[in-house]
């Protein structure tokens, strides 16, 4: 028994001597590749001994036992196992411990150790730590992860821990695989778009962190920060929050007294409601003001609101509202409402002014993929004339210039079912700001059908007249209103309104004529409806005038008319020499002739005495109508058109092109006039065209009027034509011309592009930019090649130019005068890859002055942005000066101050 015992012995010596052996022959020699994974654990261990136990006795098995267990208490204990991290834990691991690396893998049977060298990795669980060295002690269940040094000395191979979405890159780490603790070393972690470095941290577990002497920070170098915060002691939840100690902010590693006992930093990913943090500062007339504070909110995944408002100590506040929605594959939009209550000096004074301005925005937009048969959307900007004129907000400085102000809000329907029916449902305004008249439908109803053709079948091809003959229908009906600023929505308004249905049969038919003629008849069936109607009294001799009453009521009038025109294409092709750059003209020319006729309706008119004198007048109840009234004469007119394009084959100079270049040199050229039956007179003759120059980049719209006919010394026109009285055969009334171009040395892909649309300005920054020098929004960065990024401007300097012209001639009774003649422009240069200037400015030579004028300058430092905006002259001359921190968590760390404009109300 006693040598049957030794042979066992032995044999499990020899078979763990050759074990140890084979792996330090497969992994000590350097260079070798990466080993595979391994697999460690004493347990697995005792299952070999029981194995190798199977063939003895009971009673030898538990000597041998006996005799393992013995070995294992005579161990050498480590240190590191009175450390807090030691707690006892479960006997069998939650999973197998991977672990490999690049030279070499050491066993040591007499610390229980494994050493990895170069380039390791150690896997449990959802744990994954990398390093240059790697040291695991398995009879404590630790791992610790370190740097190496290289060739010149230098520390290599920082170790990276990683647990689930947390990632943390130390300078080492020793780290308990039972009990989920470590202690970190020189770490830093990123959440979300903050940096956080500290010197030493503790692992609690899964959850918690506990750091001391720990920086935050936006900034992409952490090495050198731009600026960070410091926080003595901490405690760090991944993905939620850091409850911090004393922390005060350093400026290039310069303290700054910015300081606060204890603070709670957010740390979490996505959108999170919470305050928004006011501008202080001082305004002329106005006092001290508190201006855009208040609180965001993340009412939902889609959906938000900003509500932000402002005080002025004379008295003076406002509020807006913000709120951004979307909801993938279905619809997008935003909204925002502005209003201000403006008190202009002091109550009591005979200067003293109160007045509210209010302006609405809303954009909206339908994904097509969510209901192919149906859309909704809308674009509204409507509000106070004078609000961007005297509006307190910065951001609507640019749109001060703006005359005009539009909205509609359309809702349209498909019925596809044979025949398809197309229902629509629109609410429009239009505003003009200086007038402050506004034009109102609300609503206006379109309903129209497919073309039905009775005497052709379908798929069947339609040639000639009869099976040609097409018929649809159609119906509108609007609700218009006329109105100005001040009774905008009043009760007046909306008793003033006028509204109508019309419903129109046109019948249509074409066919050819001689090959290359097109003949064309028409004829339309069109009924109005009315709810109100008018009815004239005969003139009172002691009102001293006649009198018209209006009828509430449904009336209607039935009217058609009839037309037909006859159309061709002439095609003129002038061929060069092929060794002339121009190898061919082509010049198409598209004449077309037009006749109609509308009979007399005068059925629906009645006459009345319109004066003392016993003047007969006539009139129809219709009249005042959105849709006109009833032709009391019979109507006939000839209408006559020509329009021309040109274009052009040149050669390339491309010399492998085999095929000559087509090039436009005009792209239109349009005459229209008309020739009335009954009177005998022509309208004027009106010209549009349009071209391109430069290789299509710079567009130029012209345009004119010309009468036939004379005018009399008091401008009234003659029934003589104007070159029977001594002049030309025609006589040129107006004239326009306007062009813009943009140039730029930037690529397609670098050039910034100025959107001015959302606060209802221009699509560019001709009249200046309207980005709120405060606004800290990080435009995305985009990923540049590794030979883009060493590169510096050198001659090369990115730069844009916009400038548009437009030129206006009025001749209507000999004035001879440039009604309108101005400049505008706008150019941005890029200094350095972090610092651009700009400028937007123009010349109007008819008033002889310089029309707004900005200037801009903004500056990248890195973490913070820099921002100046200047308007020198002018009723709205003003500055706004900014610098702040580019990150939404920390947007609250600024500066800015402004002059803003000495506005009176207007």
């Amino acid at each position: 028994m006693q040598k049957r015992r030794r042979q066992i012995v032995l044999l499990i010596s020899l078979l763990f001597i050759s074990t140890c052996c084979w792996y330090t022959s497969s992994f000590a020699s350097k260079k070798t590749g990466y080993a595979y994974f391994q697999t460690f654990s004493i347990i697995d261990t005792l299952k070999k001994a029981n194995r190798l136990l199977k063939d003895t006795t009971n009673q030898n098995r538990r000597i041998l036992l006996d005799s393992l267990k013995r070995t294992k208490d005579t161990l050498p204990k480590d240190s590191l196992s009175k450390d807090s991290m030691s707690k006892k834990s479960k006997s069998i691991l939650e999973d197998v411990v991977r672990y490999k690396a690049k030279d070499s893998i050491v066993f040591n049977k007499t610390k229980n150790s494994i050493i990895l060298y170069n380039e390791t990795q150690v896997q449990y669980t959802d744990i994954d730590i990398t390093s240059g060295i790697t040291n695991i002690k398995y009879d404590l269940a630790e791992v610790y992860a370190g740097r190496i040094k290289d060739s010149v000395g230098e520390l290599v191979q920082h170790p990276v821990f990683k647990q689930g979405d947390d990632i943390i890159e130390p300078d080492s780490i020793r780290f308990n695989y039972k009990t989920q603790r470590a202690i970190i070393r020189n770490a830093y972690t990123k959440q979300d778009e903050n940096n956080i470095k500290g010197q030493i941290i503790k692992k609690e577990n899964d959850s918690t962190y506990f750091m001391q002497n720990a920086i935050i920070t936006t900034a992409e170098d952490l090495d050198d920060p731009d600026y960070y915060i410091k926080v003595r002691k901490a405690k760090f939840v991944p993905g939620k929050k850091v409850v911090a100690g004393l922390s005060n902010m350093y400026i290039v590693d310069i303290p700054t007294p910015l300081a606060i006992p204890f603070a709670y930093y957010p740390m979490v990913s996505g959108r999170s409601s919470g305050l928004i943090f006011p501008t202080f500062g001082e305004a002329n007339n106005r006092g001290y003001f508190i201006q855009n504070g208040g609180y965001y909110f993340v009412i939902s995944d889609y959906f938000d609101l900003a509500v932000t408002g402002d005080y002025f100590t004379n008295g003076s506040y406002g509020f807006k509202a913000q709120s951004t929605y979307k909801k993938r594959y279905k619809f997008s939009g935003n909204f925002n409402f502005s209003y201000e209550n403006q008190i202009y000096s002091i109550r009591g004074l005979p200067d003293y002014s109160n007045s509210m301005f209010y302006n609405i925005q809303w954009t909206h937009s339908k994904d097509s993929k969510s209901n192919p048969n149906s859309n909704f959307s809308a674009s509204v900007n409507l509000g106070s004339s004078r609000f961007y004129q005297n509006s307190y907000n910065q951001i609507n400085s640019p749109n001060v210039l703006n005359n005009t102000l539009s909205s509609s809000v359309s809702y349209s329907k498909t019925f596809p079912s044979y025949p398809s029916m197309n229902l629509s449902l629109t609410a429009s305004h239009s505003q003009n700001t200086n007038t402050q008249s506004i034009e109102m439908t609300l609503p206006a109803l379109r309903l129209s059908m497919e073309r039905i053709y009775p005497f052709a079948k379908q798929g069947e091809s339609k040639k000639g007249l009869l099976k040609n003959l097409n018929f649809q229908y159609s119906s509108q009906g609007d609700n218009r209103f006329s109105t100005t600023d001040s009774l905008f929505f009043s009760k007046q308004m909306f008793s003033e309104a006028k509204n109508g249905f019309r419903h129109s049969i046109p019948v249509s038919t074409t066919t050819k004529l001689f090959k290359y003629i097109t003949l064309g008849l028409n004829s339309s069936l069109n009924e109005t409806w009315q709810f109100k109607t008018i009815r004239r009294t005969d003139f009172n001799a002691a009102s001293g005038r006649s009198g018209m009453d209006t009828i509430n009521g449904f009336d209607r009038f039935l009217t058609y008319n009839m037309g037909a025109s006859l159309g061709t294409t002439v095609y003129g092709t002038f061929q060069f020499k092929k060794d002339r750059k121009i190898q061919a003209i082509r010049h198409v020319m598209r004449p077309s002739m037009s006749y109609g006729y509308t009979p007399a309706f005068d059925q629906y008119y009645e006459n009345y005495i319109s004066d003392a004198f016993g003047k007969v007048s006539q009139y129809t109840r219709f009249e005042g109508g959105i849709y006109g009234t009833p032709g009391l004469n019979e109507s006939q007119s000839i209408g006559l058109s020509l329009s021309n394009t040109l274009e052009a084959k040149v050669r390339s100079k491309d010399s492998t092109e085999v095929e000559p270049k087509k090039i436009s040199l005009l792209n239109s050229l349009n005459f229209n006039t008309n020739y009335n039956v009954i009177t005998k007179q022509f309208s004027p003759v009106t010209m549009t065209g349009g071209t391109t120059l430069f290789n299509g980049k710079l567009p130029l719209n012209f345009g004119a009027t010309f009468n036939p006919y004379a005018i009399d010394a008091n401008g009234r026109q003659l029934e003589t034509f104007n070159i029977n009285n001594g002049g030309s055969l025609f006589r040129l009334t107006n004239a326009n011309i306007s062009t813009n171009y943009s140039f730029s040395n930037r690529n397609k892909s670098d050039k910034k592009t100025t959107d001015n649309r959302a606060s209802g300005g221009r699509s560019d920054d001709l009249f200046g930019s309207s980005r709120p020098v405060n606004d800290n929004q990080v435009e995305e960065k985009k990923e540049e090649p590794e030979d883009k990024k060493t590169k510096f401007y050198h001659a090369r300097i990115p730069w844009d130019l916009n400038i548009a012209y437009s030129l206006s001639y009025s001749n209507m009774s000999r004035e001879r005068r440039i009604s309108n003649n101005s400049l505008m422009f706008s150019g941005n240069v890029e200094l350095s890859p972090k610092l651009q200037v700009g400028i937007s400015s123009g010349y109007d030579f008819v008033n002889k002055g310089i029309t707004y004028t900005q200037f801009r300058f903004e500056r990248d430092l890195n973490s913070f942005r820099m921002s100046f905006q200047f308007t020198p002259i002018g009723q709205y001359n003003s500055w706004y000066f900014f610098i702040g921190i580019k990150a939404s968590m920390l947007s609250d760390l600024k500066i800015d101050k402004n002059k803003e404009p000495d506005r009176l109300l207007r």
